[in-house]
């Protein structure tokens, strides 16, 4: 049997590469390392780049994520969007914008989108701009037809995610991206591969 092959290209931030996980692996490895099926090759790219805007983030990925691209494969793009605008001081008119710009282009090329939005922080105040800002992000995938993780709001409150950020210097470590991928994969990710859903054993 001719097995389905599929290329998943990321993009995204510092947490996209797992940057204070022990382990190296971040909440994407995690993901990947969870998503197995015996008809199913995956070949996975992740392109991350620090402390990157939803500006940044617009004007570098199809030049580096269509070079991972193939005609002979299933392409997807996973789009991790950080919460940078926030101290940018990006107006989420523009982050709507330069996040529409770049799911505009990845359906004009076929290409289907999941995206997972800013996780939170410590801070309370920064926190209210980042939900604004997740939700703008929100609603431009839902209008757009992409799928989207919304990490903010299960975690902002959450006890175990917060005292990870604490003891890891505001970054996650292995319990925080843990969190992560648990969110990811039970929010769409197998959906969004056309691939059924693990059973629970």
């Amino acid at each position: 049997m001719e097995l389905r092959t599929i290329r998943i290209t990321a993009i995204g931030d510092e947490l996209l590469a797992g940057h204070g996980d022990p382990r190296g692996l971040g909440w994407f490895g995690r993901v990947m390392a969870r998503t197995q099926d015996p008809a199913l090759r995956l070949q996975s790219f992740v392109l991350a780049a620090p402390a990157e805007g939803s500006e940044a983030l617009a004007e570098r990925w199809l030049g580096e994520a269509s070079r991972r691209f193939s005609d002979q494969f299933e392409n997807r793009l996973v789009i991790a969007l950080s919460d940078r605008d926030v101290d940018l001081g990006v107006s989420t008119a523009r982050s709507r914008l330069n996040l529409a710009n770049i799911l505009d282009s990845a359906s004009q090329m076929n290409i289907k989108a999941l995206l997972v939005g800013p996780a939170p922080g410590l801070d309370d105040a920064r926190n209210e701009r980042v939900a604004e800002l997740n939700r703008v992000y929100a609603d431009v995938a839902m209008r757009r037809n992409h799928h989207y993780v919304d990490t903010f709001a299960p975690l902002r409150s959450h006890a175990q995610w917060r005292a990870d950020l604490n003891a890891s210097g505001g970054v996650p470590g292995q319990a925080g991206y843990g969190l992560m991928a648990w969110l990811v994969l039970h929010r769409g990710w197998y959906s969004w591969l056309q691939l059924p859903e693990p059973s629970a054993g």
